[in-house]
């Protein structure tokens, strides 16, 4: 069988190249084999340094290579480079058999039986289209399913800006007094609002009405929809949906204005497709549970193979300083207290090996964190920049963090001010909560907590590959119920509440 082959030449391939430690080579390569020869889906957590590192890919590729038929893999672009100039060509060397390998945003053509490499934008927007441009009857690899639900939220999201304005007034010339006025009476409804950090605003029914209105006018004139030009159709179509989340980015500089709108549940858009095709999932930190259970309740996947890797307690534990009777953050001692407690750790010997980074998800928080401790660290301090010195401190937010810590040494100290559970604030949340509130849901379990714990996971990655000093100053670990399962997710790790310069020191953590 497949797997059996895939098996066999995978080992020989790593007693002759060298250099593999991670233990879990040939048991993702058997179930990406198995899952490819049955057509069954599958979910992997691979998680740790394994996700930070990436090498878990010499499985899944042996995999898809020696399978025989066509296959596509899709590919963030931060890793594309690497699999098709680096890891492929390597594997191809020492198998007997070469396999064809492409990359382009459609399937080439019926002759072609070999592995297509595409970009998540692409495969996206077919899947959720139902076109053409690849066949539904083949096995599909995710690579970085970890973003798999905000790539289909993305490729969902309608967006009108000014220029469809324009193009509606062109399409509707005699209408184009009363389209002026529908965009006039939007933009003064939006800038009524006062501003706040994320530049955005909900719709309310009163901002809605306007746009409904002017569709419904437009389509009094005997057209349809889809004499509508773009975005107007999607967006016409949406705006009497109750489960659609709209919302305007506001530019207050510019005065300008950008509309939004997404549907609030995937899974039943994501299910149905995802039923058309086997898909191989791999991801780090998809969820708590090896089951994934809530990660595939809200994209509407079925039963499919699930296994989840913890990181190795050996060569993957960190050291976590999580101090107690810290002010909470929505207190107002918790910014000079926060302050203390960086100062304090940054001035730690550990810190000293290498660049540190501190985590403020909060955005007038983090500049106000990034001033001071330029203050008393000089140029050593940068926000949200991948330039420092060896010795550098980097203030940065989750999103920053997520997207250019491949571009960074892993930190000797990763500093997290607070948990990244999304703020109702952010007008978006607010919006998302909302609507898990009407449905009668957990929105806390179902949608905040699991944010959080894969944006912890994935955030102290790098720091598991140097077994380096995580320290969480964010109280709430230690006196909220959902405590527990932070905990778990930042295992595993030496846990200490003080600064103690030998337990500090580089320690040996065969005892955890």
């Amino acid at each position: 069988m497949l797997e059996a082959r895939v098996h066999e030449q995978l080992r020989a391939f790593m007693r002759q190249q060298g250099g593999f430690t991670w233990p879990h080579h040939l048991t993702v390569a058997r179930l990406v084999a198995r899952a490819l020869r049955l057509g069954r889906s599958s979910l992997m957590q691979v998680g740790g340094t394994a996700l930070y590192q990436g090498h878990y890919r010499l499985s899944y590729l042996m995999s898809l290579l020696m399978w025989p038929e066509p296959a596509v893999l899709v590919l963030p672009p931060t890793i594309r480079q690497q699999v098709q100039w680096v890891d492929i060509p390597r594997i191809q060397q020492w198998l007997p058999t070469q396999k064809p390998i492409q990359w382009g945003d459609a399937w080439p053509g019926e002759q072609f039986k070999g592995l297509l490499l595409t970009s998540p934008e692409a495969w996206v927007s077919h899947w959720l289209q139902g076109d053409d441009r690849f066949p539904t009857h083949l096995p599909v690899v995710i690579d970085g399913a970890d973003d798999l639900e905000a790539w289909v939220r993305q490729g969902l999201t309608v967006s009108l800006g000014p220029d469809a304005w324009e193009r509606l007034m062109l399409a509707y010339p005699h209408h184009r007094e009363m389209i002026r006025d529908r965009r006039v009476s939007l933009t003064h409804h939006l800038f009524q609002h006062p501003p706040n950090p994320y530049g955005c605003h909900l719709l309310d029914q009163g901002a809605k009405e306007p746009l409904t209105a002017l569709v419904q006018s437009l389509l009094a004139d005997g057209t349809d929809y889809g004499a509508m030009p773009e975005p107007w159709q999607s967006l016409g179509s949406r705006l009497h949906q109750a489960a659609q989340l709209t919302w305007a980015r506001v530019d207050r500089d510019r005065g300008q204005w950008t509309l939004h709108s997404a549907p609030m549940d995937l899974a039943t858009i994501v299910g149905d497709r995802s039923r058309q095709q086997p898909l191989v999932l791999m991801g780090g930190a998809l969820d708590v549970d090896s089951d994934a259970a809530a990660y595939r309740q809200r994209l509407g996947l079925e039963d499919m193979t699930c296994l989840k890797f913890a990181p190795d307690r050996h060569s993957e534990a960190i050291q976590l300083y999580i101090p107690d009777r810290l002010p909470l953050p929505n207190t107002p001692q918790f910014q000079n207290v926060l302050l203390g407690e960086l100062a304090q750790l940054i001035l730690q010997p550990p810190a000293q090996q290498g660049i540190n980074v501190v985590l403020v998800g909060d955005t007038p928080l983090k500049a106000q964190v990034g001033a001071m401790l330029a203050a008393q660290f000089g140029s050593r301090v940068q926000v949200e920049s991948t330039t420092l010195p060896d010795n550098g401190v980097l203030v940065t937010g989750w999103e920053f963090w997520r997207h250019h810590q491949s571009q960074l040494p892993a930190p000797a100290l990763l500093a997290i001010a607070t948990l990244p559970i999304p703020s109702l604030e952010d007008p978006r949340v607010a919006g998302r909560v909302a609507y898990y509130k009407r449905q009668r849901q957990d929105w806390f379990r179902l949608y905040l907590l699991p944010t959080a714990l894969n944006e912890l996971q994935r955030a102290i990655a790098p720091v598991r590959d140097r077994q380096g000093l995580v320290a969480l100053l964010d109280n709430r670990v230690n006196y909220r119920s959902y405590g527990r399962q932070i905990l778990e997710s930042l295992s595993p790790a030496a846990r200490t509440r003080q600064l103690d310069p030998l337990w500090l020191r580089p320690t040996d953590y065969s005892h955890l």
